[in-house]
């Protein structure tokens, strides 16, 4: 699979090797989820700023506001796509989260990363049980970034969901 990573913001510059986190972080979410692709893929990943994220979530979600994370699977059978699609990640808010509730900076972004990963390849939380498999997938992705559980309460600091989308 081919990883293209975008740095478009230049607050992401504080998260070292960025571009190695979000490629090894989309390995272990595919990893993680088992899931079949098509041979030699691609997937792009795009660090940006709120204002951009804020403009792709007005446009494609009808939200004229930022948001942590944007997916944008590309239509057609997961095993046949040459595309996978984008992880779109904004800086700003998830600074903001990563401080509220006491995580570092890069275990949040990897945990953007592969949230985002995963709705590529499938994966929702718009009901209950899908949200446990999708929030098992995470904590198991995390495990073997060498994060913490996203969702535990004493998960480097204070818990608290974030917006995630």
């Amino acid at each position: 699979m081919e990883i293209d990573v975008n740095v478009a913001a230049p607050g992401w510059r504080r998260v070292a090797n960025l571009e190695n986190l979000a490629k090894e972080c989309v390995r272990q979410s595919l990893a993680a989820s088992g899931a079949a692709l098509a041979p030699n893929c691609e997937v792009s990943v795009t660090f940006c700023d709120d204002e951009a994220i804020r403009a792709l979530n007005a446009k494609w979600r009808g939200k004229d506001q930022p948001t942590n994370v944007l997916s944008f699977p590309t239509p057609g059978a997961l095993e046949r796509k040459p595309l996978l699609g984008d992880v779109i990640v904004a800086y700003e808010t998830v600074a903001r989260e990563a401080a509220e509730q006491g995580k570092l900076l890069r275990a949040h972004a990897a945990h953007m990363v592969a949230h985002g990963f995963l709705h590529l390849i499938g994966y929702d939380h718009e009901t209950a049980a899908a949200a446990e498999r999708m929030e098992a997938l995470e904590r198991k992705i995390a495990t073997a970034l060498g994060f913490p559980d996203p969702y535990a309460d004493d998960a480097d600091g204070p818990a608290g969901r974030s917006e995630l989308n």
